[in-house]
């Protein structure tokens, strides 16, 4: 890599700090750090949470996707869409006013009004374990990145480079930094695969003949996926929308309803279509690459998929040019890092701990992000692939937490205690099937079998208790 490319990376990243700075002098309160003052306008809120969503996990594995079947891949953020738009008509309109009313800081908080303490407690567990594994997972593409693209870089010192920095700006400058950056990060993200990446690569690679002849037909349809891998990707990703706490922290940060759901829409749009097939027909083009053995030293055989996309940037992008586009993935990665790391300190500080009406709950926060991105840091070490990752720290939460949610969203008289223990069997189901490696019939994931487990155990528990 050049030593202008070097440079370029380096100034976004000082930026990037100067932010988390700036914002350390700003916030004067927990209501300042985790959700902005609830003053976000609909532009900045729409732009974090398809930065969050999106980020540079999906960035770097909706490449590997098309990587291996092409554009069917761009199905996985098809479901982002859904679950954006239903969220926003249906959720948004229920909590909104009452978060406002309340002062809620955390999604759990919702569900504590719901039912009660114990729930509440349980679900900032779940919570913060599942953004744990997903913080793990950014920290994991920016440094599969960052290696592919410097020289002598190793993968172990790209995730403590990596991690360190999305780690440091998070922690001291909260909720307000996470979304500023979110939005420079998501505009420097598109421009630079928009207008740089996409254009060099496909002219380099010898436009739409070499692209037809190098890949097989299927790599070119919408049809190369099966029912099964979409039934789980709905299963997976739609729920997540209801019980993702970087979501709910979006929600209580809109300046009103209005402004929510306005961002939702915006976010639901730049998933799908604009961010689904950017992201695999990248992926696609790295395939062509590689199996025409433009990059030296790889062939499909040695390739990791999710590293067919950086190896190909590499290869294709004038000095300068690589640098940008390098800043722009890296700032994916850390838009989705950030906004989880503050999603799991929140969810420990206000529902586990409960000290976020201490005196010293900012301060607090700030330890905690600290303490949750290192724990997350050495979990990206001992992992590999980053889709797998994602979707099983997805998966936890969503089976954990969605039988609940829906509960308190449609149930005249919700249940506490067979919430809590569809919380338990849910979430403990999923973890055991994938631990064990217990699979179900027709290939679906074991988020589905935790899901309905969650249900029909609520159901049954509170049958029983009204007996």
């Amino acid at each position: 890599m050049h030593f202008i490319d070097i440079l370029i990376f380096i100034l976004y990243l000082f930026v990037m700090l100067g932010v988390g700075f700036y914002f350390l002098k700003k916030n004067k309160s927990t209501e300042d750090y985790f959700v902005g003052g609830r003053q976000m306008s609909s532009l900045h809120i729409g732009l974090s949470v398809v930065a969050t969503d999106v980020g540079g996990g999906f960035s770097i594995g909706l490449g590997g996707l098309g990587f291996v079947m092409g554009l069917s891949g761009s199905w996985l953020l098809f479901t982002g869409l859904v679950g954006a738009w239903v969220s926003g008509v249906f959720l948004i309109p229920k909590v909104f006013d009452l978060a406002l009313k309340k002062g809620f800081l955390s999604f759990p908080q919702y569900l504590e009004h719901v039912f009660d303490k114990r729930v509440a407690m349980l679900a900032g567990v779940i919570s913060a374990i599942g953004y744990l594994g997903f913080t793990s997972s950014q920290i994991l593409a920016g440094a599969k990145l960052a290696s592919s693209t410097f020289e002598g870089l190793s993968l172990q010192n790209a995730l403590l480079v990596m991690g360190a920095i999305a780690i440091v700006y998070t922690a001291i400058g909260g909720i307000k930094a996470v979304i500023y950056t979110d939005t420079i990060q998501w505009l420097i993200l598109m421009a630079g695969l928009i207008f740089v990446a996409l254009p060099f690569a496909y002219v380099k690679l010898g436009g739409a003949l070499t692209i037809r002849e190098t890949l097989a037909h299927e790599f070119l349809t919408l049809t190369n996926v099966s029912w099964q891998q979409i039934v789980n990707w709905m299963f997976t990703i739609i729920p997540i929308w209801f019980v993702g706490m970087t979501l709910y922290q979006r929600i209580y940060a809109s300046k009103d309803q209005k402004t929510a759901q306005k961002g939702w829409l915006i976010a639901g749009l730049f998933e799908y279509p604009v961010m689904a097939f950017i992201g695999v027909i990248l992926g696609m083009l790295g395939r062509v690459a590689i199996q025409n053995g433009l990059v030296e030293g790889y062939t499909l055989v040695n390739t990791d998929a999710e590293m067919g996309l950086p190896l190909l940037l590499k290869t294709i992008l004038p000095v300068g040019l690589l640098g940008i586009v390098f800043s722009a993935y890296f700032s994916a990665i850390m838009s989705t890092a950030d906004s989880c790391l503050m999603a799991s300190s929140a969810n420990l500080l206000t529902d586990v701990l409960n000290k976020h009406n201490s005196v010293r709950s900012l301060r607090y926060s700030q330890i905690l992000t600290f303490v949750i991105g290192v724990l997350a840091l050495f979990l990206a070490l001992k992992m590999e692939n980053v889709l797998e990752l994602m979707l099983l720290s997805y998966s936890f939460m969503v089976s954990g937490m969605i039988i609940p949610v829906m509960v308190a969203l449609i149930a005249k008289n919700p249940n506490a205690v067979a919430a809590l223990i569809a919380m338990i069997s849910g979430g403990a189901s999923t973890l055991v099937l994938k631990i064990t490696g217990t699979g179900l019939p027709f290939e679906l994931d074991c988020n589905i079998a935790g899901i309905l487990i969650s249900l029909l155990i609520y159901l049954a528990t509170d049958f029983l208790y009204k007996k």
